[in-house]
Formats: C-alpha cells, structure tokens, sequence
C-alpha cells in the first residue's frame, strides 16, 4: 500500500466527515453527524479507496471505470441510510426495483453529505450552486430510481441552496425535520 496515498485518502474522509458533522450539528442532527461515514474507515472501503486515491474525485468513481462496478460503493451504500440507493427495495406495485421515500433525518443527511463533498473535491472552487449542478450531472439516472416525494424535496433543497444560500437552506432543513416529514 502507497502510504502517501494512504494518508492523503485518509485526510481526504476525514475532512469530508468534519464538514457534514459540522453541517448536521447546525440543524440539530447530532449523532447523524458523529456516527456519518465511518464504513468508510473499514478495510473494504478504505483499502480500495487508497488504491483508486486520485484527489480529485471520489474512488470509487475510478473503481467503477477501471471494473465496471465499485465494491466500495456497494459496500458503503448498504450500510449508510444518507444514500438514497440504500432505500430502494423490490416493489410489487412496479413489479421490479424501485425507492421507497426516505425518512426526512436521512434526507437531510444526504443534502450535508452532498455539500461536503462537492466542498472537498471542488475545493475553493466551491459555490453554493455546486451540489446543484453535481445533481443535474446524475439526475436521469435518480429518475427511475428515487421515490418521487424524495426526489421532489432533494431537488427544492438544493435549488434553495444554490439561490438562497446556506443560511436559507440551513433554516428550511431545521424546520422540515421539527415537522418530521416532507
């Protein structure tokens, strides 16, 4: 293992779980944000992140390049709630796959982790538009497979922080989760 990669990996996962500890603490989501990530940490994902380490870009997105398919990944999405992927289930109403609507905790969640880490990759190129514009990079792929109500609230959080700023988005998110539900 290149320990330089290693290190540089390590500080990469790290600084992204202090950015949405630091995010979900401003909403009030506190064990969320001490508990977010830390598969990450664990030799399946760590050990392959280190090899696909890159800087610039998540490695797991190499891992699918080089493969066809990341083994981190699916390792970390199905231990992580923050990731829509891991609410999808077999539906018989559609008669296959499809997403079941996330609780509002973990919707929030994923609108810190999506933050933190277009601020770690795209780093003092970061805008508040960011998390939109990563977005609308997947979004054909999120159509067929992220719950309707879900995809509906993620899209108007993240149009709110790219016109209305962190402070907005921060104050909509705490009031959404004291009601609960979406």
């Amino acid at each position: 293992m290149d320990g330089n990669k290693a290190w540089h990996h390590f500080m990469t996962i790290t600084e992204h779980k202090c950015l949405v500890m630091k995010n979900c603490f401003r909403v009030g989501l506190y064990r969320q944000g001490l508990l977010h990530d830390l598969s990450k940490y664990s030799p399946a994902e760590f050990l392959t992140g280190v090899h696909y380490y890159q800087g610039t870009r998540s490695p797991n997105a190499a891992e699918r390049d080089e493969k066809g398919y990341s083994s981190a990944w699916l390792h970390h999405k199905g231990r992580n709630k923050h990731h829509f992927e891991y609410w999808i289930d077999f539906s018989r109403a559609k008669h296959g796959l499809a997403g079941t609507k996330m609780p509002v905790c973990y919707l929030v969640e994923m609108v810190m982790d999506r933050i933190a880490a277009c601020r770690v990759y795209r780093g003092t190129d970061y805008t508040s538009s960011a998390a939109w514009e990563y977005y609308q990079h997947e979004e054909p792929y999120l159509t067929s497979v992220m719950h309707a109500e879900t995809k509906a609230e993620l899209e108007k959080i993240l149009q709110m922080l790219r016109d209305q700023g962190e402070h907005a988005t921060f104050a909509y998110l705490r009031k959404l989760l004291a009601r609960g539900d979406y």
